[in-house]
């Protein structure tokens, strides 16, 4: 065993510290050599498309563009990585996310500025993705990724076990598939760092993390999944709370600022689409409407369907009978109506796969795909071929009537509430949760006279 690791490491050692580099922004030394500041923008602007495409494209709003792509000039004037070129794009989605590719390339969704409430939140976001690329915490995972795959190639040779190739290969898949929540927490600290650079009120970090919260919660109870922390926007990374009170401990550290910068954030995103858009299709309720390509479909009561500029799905809380409709076009030459069943399992759950296919128009079927668990009422059933039934065209009135929902401010008057100024959104129920999630309000907390809120309306 002696004689083998020995040389395993004469390989391994001297390429790795022969790559590992002082980081300006952290103070860290990484190893970063196989992707290089060069590498980075490259693999940036072959990815820009792609997200894009799964995105829904970008806000078609060139003021708005304009007001973010400033806050992040203003914040990365601020880094320690003056040869990244950096862009900033506010993508189309409801989900609410950001994000960054190698090479400058920042993302934020429309969905997540509904969340911010000011400039300096916004600020927040924008501050914490570019840590991670003067961070280049893409570029280690991605070279340690490639060594530990290289390290588990060289002990399967010399051990020839596949077994051992596996466990290795385990590394790599951790550093690729997600930041680890060390990168996260630095990132954090960046982001802080380069708000209190700009001007901004490094405490924005915190009652940001605060207001995801809170949205995080509001959607669990939405969408029935109790009440529990189980938010999309870092779904590997520290809990929510934790990390705001680890930033508001950070932020404290900084002296204070005469005059914190900020806009008027909330002008900025008045009239921003909230939620579906046209060009995705709406979802109302238990139905589905599209007025651009014409169609609408209906659920069971019960379901919960969410929306993505690919298909749409659809779940039974009760059941687990999930939906899934799309579009597809008609390569295999099919019939103007395609059926069909089988057994499978997901999730090791047994289950029945239905397939309904409609031809909608030349060369375009629409797909419903229903996975029923064997343990599903004879009912489910019934209401699976009802909603597969009510696909048709959209009336000219129903185009001309179904339109998305937007953000819109309210200013409170003396004795308003959150009652009051919430009652009048567009939705059958938790109105007034809704609007506490909008605005970032805890369950005691009342609206105060002559301040300005976020609400939804049409």
């Amino acid at each position: 065993m002696r004689s083998f690791f020995k040389p395993l490491c004469a390989v391994l050692v001297p390429f790795l510290l022969a790559g590992c580099a002082v980081n300006p922004a952290t103070g860290d030394r990484q190893f970063t050599a196989l992707m290089s500041p060069g590498q980075e923008s490259s693999i940036g602007a072959q990815e820009h498309g792609k997200i894009l495409q799964q995105f829904g494209g970008l806000v078609e709003d060139p003021a708005l563009q304009s007001y973010v792509g400033g806050i992040g000039s203003r914040l990365v004037a601020n880094t320690e990585r003056p040869d990244v070129v950096y862009q900033f794009f506010v993508l189309d989605s409801p989900v609410i996310n950001a994000f960054a590719l190698p090479g400058g390339y920042v993302y934020v969704t429309r969905g997540l500025l509904a969340v911010a409430g000011s400039e300096a939140e916004l600020a927040a976001v924008l501050a914490h993705e570019i840590g991670h690329i003067t961070a280049r915490h893409a570029a280690e995972r991605y070279s340690h990724g490639v060594v530990t795959s290289l390290g588990a190639a060289i002990l399967a040779a010399a051990l020839d076990s596949k077994s051992a190739a596996q466990a290795l290969g385990v590394g790599s898949d951790l550093y690729v598939s997600s930041y680890s929540r060390k990168q996260e927490s630095q990132s954090d600290e960046l982001g802080i760092r380069y708000l209190h650079r700009a001007g901004y009120d490094p405490a924005a970090m915190a009652s940001f993390l605060t207001a995801l919260g809170r949205t995080t919660a509001f959607e669990n109870q939405e969408s029935g999944n109790g009440g529990g922390e189980s938010f999309s926007y870092f779904s590997t990374h520290p809990q929510t709370a934790t990390r705001a009170a680890e930033a508001q401990a950070i932020a404290a550290s900084y002296p204070p600022l005469a005059a914190p910068a900020g806009g008027d954030y909330l002008r900025h995103i008045d009239g921003l689409i909230y939620g579906d858009s046209p060009d995705q299709g709406f979802v109302r309720g238990t139905a589905f409407w599209h007025p651009g390509m014409g169609f609408t479909f209906s659920v069971p009561d019960g379901y919960v369907m969410a929306n993505s500029p690919a298909q749409v799905l659809a779940k039974d809380k009760a059941s687990g009978t999930v939906i899934l409709f799309d579009s597809v076009a008609n390569k295999q030459n099919l019939n103007a109506m395609t059926t069909g069943s089988f057994s499978g399992t997901i999730n090791r759950i047994p289950v029945t796969v239905r397939l309904v296919a409609v031809e909608w128009k030349p060369g375009v079927f629409f797909r419903f795909q229903m996975a029923i668990p064997a343990r599903a009422a004879g009912t489910v059933s019934e209401g699976l071929k009802r909603a597969t039934y009510s696909l048709r065209e959209m009336t000219a009135a129903e185009r001309q009537d179904i339109r998305p929902h937007r953000l819109r401010l309210v200013t409170a008057k003396a004795g308003d509430s959150v009652t009051s100024l919430s009652a009048g959104q567009p939705y059958p129920s938790l109105k007034e949760q809704r609007f506490r999630a909008l605005n970032n309000m805890a369950a005691s907390e009342n609206v105060v006279a002559g301040k300005t809120y976020k609400t939804v309306a049409d």
